[in-house]
Parts: C-alpha cells; sequence; structure tokens
C-alpha cells in the first residue's frame, strides 16, 4: 500500500528524470548517425541485438524476434493548451494536415524494407498533439496503410489519444473500424476558472458524452487524464474534479505533475505564476487525489499511474512484468519501438533515435527517401547495465542483487557501491529497505521512487546533470 508523507515529500521534492528512457533525451546528440541507426535495425532483424528491451522476455513465444511496438505522433492541435509540454503544431489548415499524413506513410514506406515482415507488432500508438484534429476520412486511411504495411497481432493493443472538443461520434467509429480498441482522453481539471486560466475549455457534461461513446463503441479500455499544480487549483475544489472523474469509472486514471518549464515552452509564460497553488497546497491536492483514488478501487501502479484491480497493468506489477518505454509505463516488455513523424522517438537495441522537430527539414529528408532522423544515442555498457536496474526499480519496486548479478555479469553491490551509499539516508527515512540480497522499495517510498532510481544513475552520480528536469513531485 502507498503511504503518503507530506514531510518526507518535501525533503525529497528536486528535480530529477522520469526515466522513459535511459539515458535520458537530453543526451541524445546529432553526431548519431543514421548508418548507426540502420545497422541496429539490421541486427534487431536477426534477433541478436543486446537490448535491455528485452530484459522481461520476449512475448512473441513462437519467433526469436523481438516484437514491435508502433507510435505515430500526430503534432497538430485547434488551439493551444498553456500548460502543454508537447510537441505541437497550433493549425486549422486543412491542406497542410493531409500534407503530414501523406509524409507519414512516406515514412512508413521508406523504414518497411529495413524490417523483417515477419516480427509481430503488439502495440500502436498515436500521440499528440491531438491524433483526432485528423478528420474521419484521414484516420481510416492512415490507419488501413499501417494495417496493410505490418504484420500486425490479432491481440494487439491499439491506442489513440483524443482530444473530446470538436471530437465526434464519427472520428471514434472510425477509430474502432480499423481496430483501435484503447482510448485515452485528457481532463485536467472541471473547475471552468482552471480550465480558462489554461485556455483548455471542456465541460464535465462534453467528457461524460464521449465517455459515453467510447463505451457505446465497445473499446476496451478508457484511460483520463488529471494534471495538479495548475493555476487557481485548490484542493477543496479539485476534490470535486476527482469525485467527477471516480464517476465516470475509467480504467485507469493518470494524475500527472505540471511541470512549469516556460524557458522550454515559451507558450507557459502566459500562464499566471501567482495563481498556482503553493508547493504545501500542492502537495495536500495530490495526497487527497491519491487517497480518493486508492479508496475508490484504483491501484497506484507507479509515479501517475492508476489502474483498476483487473486491469492489465495491475496484473503486470503484481507479475512483475511491468515495462516502462517512451510511453510511459506499459506490458509490452520485449518490444523494439519504431516512431513515426515528426519529433517521434524510436527505442530499440542499443540506440534511441530522434526525427527531426521542423516539418520542413522532416519532409525534406523523406524526399531524400531518407529516413527522417534528426539525432539519437547509442549506449554504452555503463548506460546498458544502469538502465537494466533502474527499470527493475522503477517497475518492480525492488532490484534482485543476484538476479542482476546473472543477467548483467558483474557484482552489483560493487559496481553500484556509490548510489547503494547514497541510499542511507532514504533507508533511515523508511523509504526502502536494502539487505545482502535486494533493495525492496516501501509503501513510503514509492512516491520517491524517482529519486530512489536517481541514486542508480550514472550521469547524476558522475554529476553531467543540472538543471534538466523538472521536480520528482
Amino acid at each position: 500500500m502507498i503511504e503518503f508523507d507530506i514531510g518526507l515529500i518535501k525533503k525529497y521534492d528536486k528535480p530529477g528524470p522520469r526515466y522513459t528512457s535511459y539515458p535520458t533525451a537530453p543526451h541524445f546528440t546529432d553526431k548519431f548517425t543514421r548508418q548507426q541507426y540502420l545497422a541496429e535495425i539490421i541486427s534487431s532483424n536477426k534477433g541478436d541485438s543486446n537490448s535491455s528491451n528485452n530484459d522481461k522476455g520476449n512475448s512473441n513465444k513462437g519467433n526469436p524476434l523481438p516484437d514491435i511496438s508502433l507510435y505515430f505522433h500526430i503534432p497538430f492541435c485547434d488551439t493551444l493548451c498553456y500548460f502543454c509540454g508537447c510537441n505541437t503544431i497550433i493549425s486549422k489548415n486543412r491542406t497542410r494536415i493531409a500534407e503530414y499524413v501523406d509524409y507519414l506513410k512516406k515514412e512508413i514506406a521508406i523504414m518497411l524494407p529495413h524490417i523483417n515482415n515477419t516480427r509481430m507488432v503488439t502495440q500502436i500508438h498515436w500521440g499528440g498533439g491531438t491524433p483526432t484534429h485528423l478528420n474521419p476520412d484521414e484516420i481510416i486511411g492512415l490507419q488501413s496503410y499501417i494495417n496493410s504495411s505490418f504484420n500486425i497481432r490479432d491481440s494487439a493493443e491499439h491506442s489513440c489519444e483524443i482530444d473530446p472538443r470538436g471530437l465526434t461520434k464519427a472520428h471514434l467509429e472510425a477509430l474502432r473500424e480499423t481496430g483501435f480498441n484503447r482510448i485515452s482522453m485528457g481532463v485536467q481539471d472541471f473547475n471552468p476558472e482552471v480550465q480558462k486560466s489554461i485556455n483548455r475549455i471542456q465541460s464535465e457534461e462534453l467528457t461524460r458524452k464521449v465517455a459515453g461513446w467510447v463505451r457505446e463503441l465497445e473499446f476496451e479500455s478508457l484511460n483520463l487524464d488529471l494534471i495538479y499544480g495548475l493555476p487557481h487549483q485548490n484542493c477543496k475544489e479539485f476534490e470535486r474534479t476527482v469525485k467527477k472523474i471516480i464517476d465516470i469509472n475509467p480504467d485507469r486514471i493518470a494524475l500527472f505533475n505540471f511541470a512549469y518549464v516556460p524557458w522550454m515552452k515559451s507558450h507557459m509564460k502566459l500562464i499566471n505564476r501567482n495563481a498556482m497553488p503553493s508547493p504545501e497546497e500542492k502537495l495536500n491536492i495530490l495526497k487527497m487525489a491519491i487517497e480518493k483514488l486508492t479508496a475508490n478501487g484504483y491501484e497506484f501502479i507507479g509515479m501517475d499511474h492508476f489502474a483498476k484491480p483487473d486491469d492489465e497493468l495491475t496484473i503486470a506489477l503484481k507479475e512483475k512484468k511491468l515495462y516502462r518505454n517512451l510511453q510511459g509505463y506499459s506490458t509490452n516488455a520485449g518490444a523494439d519501438l519504431y516512431a513515426f513523424g515528426s519529433t517521434s522517438i524510436s527505442q530499440l537495441g542499443n540506440i534511441y533515435a530522434q526525427n527531426h522537430k521542423e516539418e520542413k527539414l522532416y519532409y525534406e529528408a523523406i524526399d531524400r527517401a531518407e529516413l527522417p532522423m534528426w539525432k539519437g544515442y547509442m549506449m554504452n555498457e555503463d548506460d546498458k547495465i544502469r538502465r537494466h536496474v533502474i527499470m527493475k526499480i522503477m517497475c518492480d519496486f525492488e532490484l534482485d542483487f543476484d538476479a542482476a548479478d546473472n543477467y548483467l555479469r558483474i557484482d552489483s553491490r560493487r559496481y553500484f557501491a556509490i548510489g547503494i551509499n547514497k541510499l542511507k539516508p532514504m533507508i533511515d527515512d523508511g523509504l526502502l529497505t536494502l539487505d545482502s540480497r535486494r533493495l525492496v522499495v516501501s509503501g513510503r517510498g514509492r512516491m520517491m521512487i524517482r529519486n530512489i532510481a536517481m541514486c542508480f544513475d550514472g550521469y547524476i552520480e558522475r554529476q553531467q546533470d543540472h538543471n534538466r528536469y523538472s521536480k520528482t513531485l
């Protein structure tokens, strides 16, 4: 059971990575080449890539090659949400949007000859931006092309992020028709004053209507996103939103901490910083929300994710099969992630590869029949060792030293001596227990899981990371 201690949370609330990747994106470099990327694709096609994507086993029992996860970035939005940290393009130009969809298909066509066509796709995710800013015909056209291009497992997870504003039932029907079975919808907060302050007006009535459509069309899962730390939020008012979310009864809930980073996202300067809740009130909001959600049947998965007891995430957590990638917590362990679209990031074998951010450069590379890669990272042996250990801690909330030694062929207690020594104050505070066999995170420590994982981060240990990240809570 998670235990919320405000005093300890204040003590450990400092900037740190979210560890959707290791090393993290700030370490990607334009010195990483397309030749390195292609070499890793070829290696993964042979099944001999030394990939920690396969740390927890390949789900494709009948095929020695890693399964595939596909991500498609749709950057377009109708309006600018002031809180948003994603890579977006605000546009109502349908010609521009249609052109981008065509280039996505061209990028797929460039990538396909490099991927072994016997490999199975077990997960497809559309993110943004707002994928449903495409019209229903564009949704059908793009996903039908994807379906005909890849070898997709019947049981594959197809998920899409939606914005109910401007959404029609036809959008959801198009998604369902082409195989989508999971929907994720942003809510943030039902308070009109909060919505106005972040330029996202979305009524409770509209949210409930769209949730009803999702169920009527028999999607398998609905996730709703909330954000705490926004202007004009307080514990009492946000509790009203949480109660309404519980009543809507989604399968999963994400409760994100608002990362105020105007030096990275200049539009956040439009937010009235003086109206944001104090650090104390922000923690009270978080405490209340966690207590309400867990008291009403939701399991705390980790960091900011909650799910019902019979959800795949909950089952994977209990069976120690949970995985973490660039989309967050996942059950899709063992798959190589191929990402398409501007700014998207692929993760396979020993590398990360990110596409161009600017439309012009993205299009120009595709017109040259090149993979539109901008920068990336090739992991060294230390990176691979630390990634394995950090992901075990983040996903299993424990680390078995003997198992790590056998898998990594190291003496992990000696290898991580500096990090283990850093754990002493956390042990004294009851965040974890540590003996010669294993590290186990306590219910109290689960809220500080990023802080615990940071003790095993080589870049932090070598003091190479400063002022790169938002606070951990």
